[in-house]
């Protein structure tokens, strides 16, 4: 692993008068895999939209690469090298599959050209000339992952890109994540699926009511059992 990509501390994130996060803190190394668990509500997916600026409001500290972002906007974190693929997918179903991945501006040099996508997603290039809507759950899935990888970022965000898809479709983004890191891409996770993520991840992260709990490595994955138990009912 290399040294510390990104340091949170004390991030407090607001949606108008509600207080979400209360405290957060926590840090992820270069080239890992890190991984938010929690019930719904917990405030994972907060958590990954305030690393951007995507919420009403935030204070605390969330620095990249030692540089304070907290008063940057969205488009200037996201200059830093970084990509956000939402749960929702947000495919845009009147455009091809192809003027879907294109339309992504970069935000940093390096990234993957489209027949490189197209090596890695080999149903995408089937689909290329596709429209969204005419494209199942997990080619939707596999998109918003693809088009990401084009802008060069190389921390990526990742909200329950396992949810509701199939099991070959979940074991392909499995492997993708496993290729990514092999290539030396830092990702961060927010799964409700937790046999899709224990394999993959490097670290763990509980999050109860806003807050982060429990913090551990893979390797003491058979050792946080009950802790596990105790907050997510695995």
């Amino acid at each position: 692993m290399g040294a510390e990509l990104l340091r949170v501390r004390d991030l407090h994130a607001y949606y108008g008068e509600s207080h979400v996060l209360h405290g957060v803190d926590c840090h992820v190394n270069r080239g890992e895999v890190v991984t938010l668990l929690g019930r719904n509500g917990a405030g994972r997916t907060t958590t990954l939209k305030a690393l951007l600026g995507l919420v009403g409001s935030r204070s605390g500290s969330v620095e990249v690469e030692g540089r304070e972002t907290i008063d940057l906007a969205p488009h200037r974190i996201a200059h830093l090298g970084i990509a956000y693929c939402p749960e929702e997918r947000g495919i845009y179903s009147s455009l091809s599959t192809e003027e879907n991945l294109l339309l992504p501006p970069p935000v940093a040099p390096g990234g993957m050209s489209v027949e490189e996508i197209y090596a890695m997603f080999p149903n995408l290039k089937e689909r290329r000339a596709s429209r969204g809507t005419h494209l199942s759950g997990g080619e939707q899935q596999m998109l918003a992952l693809a088009r990401i990888l084009r802008t060069g970022a190389r921390l990526l965000l990742l909200d329950e890109i396992s949810e509701g898809l199939a099991p070959v479709i979940v074991q392909a983004l499995a492997r993708t994540v496993q290729r990514l890191r092999g290539q030396g891409y830092t990702i961060v996770m927010v799964e409700q699926n937790f046999r899709f993520a224990a394999p993959l991840a490097d670290r763990f992260y509980i999050m109860e009511r806003g807050r982060i709990v429990e913090g551990f490595a893979a390797a003491e994955l058979q050792d946080k059992m009950p802790t596990l138990n105790r907050y997510l009912g695995v």
